[in-house]
């Protein structure tokens, strides 16, 4: 195990949120720790986001190095604005250093870097964009998998990952696990932090809100593995009158033992439904995971402008300013969560206690008084959406470069099919547990400005409208569509709720819009992905989001002071202690299984615990593990071309080679991953497969002007190219034998 890289690291993460303290209490002056908790956040995503910009003149040590000096100065500019905490950050810093131990944990027992049979997952494209990041003298980087091009993939996350490294000196398979355990670990501190800072303003029991928004963000699970733990136990015919699952159903037969940690993250059909712990578990360095801490720091600057009073002009409009670079970080991490930081704004604007209004000039904000009724609610709104907009607009321009050069573009569809109510109950009742009870208790206290006949009439309503919804057939918006409408009028009638229920409203939203319009994707490989990553990648913000808030509510369940004045404070306490103790068991559950079974499995290639995440490859593939060092040993980054397409799979025997000397060293093939038909479009992608074929098989003429024409300089021939082509490159007389080791020839262009 290597004890000192994981030591250098940790301090290099927590040296960072030193120096970032300052600038991070001056954003966040009014949390009870001053911003200590979101220090490591912010300190990362100033060097991202100079990095990024600095990169596309100069990337590597000129980009860190600007982006190291901006922050330093930054924090010294503005340490007289922020009220720092030492042992705030000490507190804080525990709390990363636990998380990051975890997953270092996880990942010295299964640290591949692999693709299926080893492992599963995209973790060849995530180590390909760091590797080939590593490389790069500008931004953006050469696309390992289409070589003569950039890469066409949002890799913000990867370039922030490659800063570190270099910063570090560590080698990219070590730390490759070591930026995952960062990111983990920044995630539930940001947690821990936003649900502290909600509780305090609450006057509700801080570290114990804090602490369960950091179990709901990094330990907690959804119910699939509870559902089957109650088929287990049940009798089997009560469970087949009980539900619509058919009696030589497999899961009837299923048993503790049986117990696969995949199983959670597919269980609405055709989708995919993560949340954090799974994905660690599973290793990828992936934009979704890693989008994770900035967007749980967007939330937060919104709810530090909610904070700020409304006389403060400049301090809120300062606090909406800085959610810009963070809306265009994410643009370049994870574009999926660039539209969410833009409807976190527009519902903090619409919802916060200031007048949305009062953000404008004087001038302008007279020529919009309030009004009553439905027109004030529209007047904020649109207030809100225009300040939105406006955010976005300028978060988009920050990031030109990425969306004129980087992202692909995709249609959007409208009406997939459907979830139903069971599926959706095991992804999301976890929370729902939580927020039900949360928001049935505020809504039976008297409605300020309402009268209680109406509001019960609204809800009663509202209710039956739900009821009728589920049973035409639309389940999610039978059951999210009647919390969110109770959660938007709670916070609009200001009823003992605050930003716990706003991250919980927008939760509900992406939920919904997920059930009507999905990002169109393209068939390949003969399947129709339809809205499998749109599902995907939403879900995953909204465990983000969901899970400070449930930590809130779930502590303010606890708190007697919270009981209504119906109910005995000590009834309240063990009704509250009651629903505690079934959503930690129920969400807990998949940990209490996954984490001591993920334990019991050992390392590949090395006799002891290990972030070595290609260590693997000298035990299954020794004679191509050795072609690839002597590959990655080169100068530069040599054009390479190897069997095409790769894919999930690293079965040389059966012609897929997984793009493995291109996905480990960053130098790019001609044609990888089949994912490039997504990034491309069919047109290209089908043109480069066609070619990489008559590379191996063609003529000699064919060859050469195709070798020319992509400047390749060695021609990778092992058992998957043998497997694949009936070679014939090997007869070329351009080409002469560079390496060798049994049935692995690396031949080199001579021109």
């Amino acid at each position: 195990m290597e004890y000192g890289l994981v030591a250098l690291w940790l301090v290099m993460y927590l040296a960072v949120g030193l120096a970032a303290l300052p600038l991070s209490g001056a954003l966040f002056s009014r949390f009870h720790d001053g911003g200590a908790a979101f220090a490591i956040p912010v300190g990362l995503a100033t060097v991202a986001v100079v990095g990024y910009l600095v990169g596309h003149v100069a990337f590597g040590w000129p980009a860190l190095l600007v982006a190291l000096a901006v922050l330093v100065l930054a924090s010294a500019a503005l340490r007289d604005y922020a009220d720092i905490d030492e042992r705030a950050f000490a507190e804080a810093a525990a709390v990363f250093a636990v998380a990051f131990c975890f997953v270092v944990a996880i990942r010295s027992v299964s640290p591949a870097i692999a693709p299926l049979p080893l492992s599963t997952g995209e973790k060849f494209l995530d180590f390909g964009l760091l590797r080939t990041l590593l490389q790069a003298g500008t931004l953006p980087p050469e696309d390992m998998w289409f070589a003569g091009e950039s890469v066409r993939y949002y890799y913000g996350g990867h370039m922030l990952a490659a800063l570190l490294t270099l910063f570090t000196g560590t080698a990219p398979r070590f730390a490759y696990n070591l930026a995952l355990a960062g990111f983990y670990a920044s995630l539930v501190t940001g947690a821990y932090g936003l649900a502290g800072a909600i509780a305090a303003n609450h006057d509700a029991p801080r570290r114990l809100a804090a602490g369960l928004g950091a179990f709901f963000v990094g330990v907690a699970g959804n119910l699939e593995t509870t559902g089957r733990m109650l088929v287990w136990l049940l009798p089997d015919s009560a469970v087949v009158a009980a539900t619509d699952i058919p009696a030589d159903a497999e899961v009837l037969s299923w048993t503790p033992s049986d117990f696969s940690y995949w199983d959670s993250s597919r269980v609405i059909d055709g989708t995919i439904n993560e949340f954090p712990l799974f994905a660690w578990l599973n290793g990828d360095l992936h934009a979704h995971m890693m989008s994770t801490p900035f967007l749980l720091l967007a939330a937060a600057l919104c709810y530090s402008y909610w904070r700020t009073p409304e006389t403060e002009r400049t301090r809120r409009r300062l606090r909406l300013a800085a959610v810009v670079p963070i809306a265009g970080l994410l643009a370049i991490v994870n574009t999926w969560s660039f539209p969410t930081a833009g409807g976190l704004v527009l519902l903090t604007v619409a919802f916060a206690p200031s007048d949305p209004a009062t953000l404008l000039p004087a001038s302008v904000a007279a020529r919009l008084p309030t009004r009553s009724g439905l027109a004030e609610e529209f007047r904020r709104d649109g207030l809100a959406l225009a300040v939105a907009v406006v955010a976005l607009l300028l978060a988009g321009l920050l990031v030109l470069p990425f969306w004129l050069g980087s992202a692909s573009s995709r249609g959007v569809g409208l009406f997939p099919p459907r979830s139903g109510l069971g599926p959706l109950l095991l992804v999301h009742g976890g929370f729902l547990l939580v927020f039900a009870p949360y928001l049935a208790g505020r809504l039976s206290k008297p409605l300020e400005g309402i009268p209680t006949d109406r509001g019960v009439a609204v809800v009663g309503g509202t209710t039956l409208l739900a009821f009728g919804v589920w049973f035409a057939g639309f389940a999610a918006l039978a059951l999210f569509g009647l919390l969110l409408a109770v959660a938007w009028l709670l916070l609009r009638i200001r009823t003992d709720v605050g930003f716990e229920t706003l991250l919980m409203l927008a939760g509900f939203g992406l939920v919904l819009i997920v059930e009507f319009a999905h990002v169109v994707e393209p068939q390949y490989q003969g399947s129709n992905l339809e809205r499998l990553n749109t599902v995907f990648k939403t879900y995953m913000q909204v465990w983000v989001l969901w899970a400070p808030a449930a930590g809130v509510a779930l502590a303010r369940l606890l708190d007697p002071a919270e009981a209504l004045s119906s109910v005995d404070s000590s009834a309240w306490r063990t009704a509250g202690v009651a629903v505690a103790c079934v959503v930690l068991l129920t969400t807990g559950l998949y940990a209490g299984f996954a984490v001591p079974s993920h334990f019991e499995g050992e390392p590949v290639g090395t006799d002891s615990p290990t972030l070595d995440g290609t260590a693997y490859t000298h035990t299954v593939f020794p004679e191509e593990a050795e072609a690839i060092e002597w590959l990655d040993a080169r100068e530069g980054q040599p054009t390479i071309v190897t069997a095409a397409p790769g894919g999930y799979w690293w079965r040389p025997e059966e012609g897929d080679g997984a793009s493995a000397p291109a996905s480990l060293t960053g130098n790019p093939t001609v044609l990888g991953w089949f994912h490039e038909e997504q990034y491309r479009g069919e047109a290209a992608y089908e043109k480069r497969l066609g070619d990489v074929t008559t590379i191996y098989e063609g003529s000699t003429d064919e060859q050469t002007e195709l070798l020319d024409r992509y400047g390749v300089e060695y021609v990778y021939v092992g058992p998957a190219e043998r497997a694949r082509y009936d070679v014939t490159i090997e007869e070329h007389p351009a080409l002469e034998a560079a390496f060798q080791r049994g049935d692995v020839v690396v031949y080199e262009v001579r021109r």
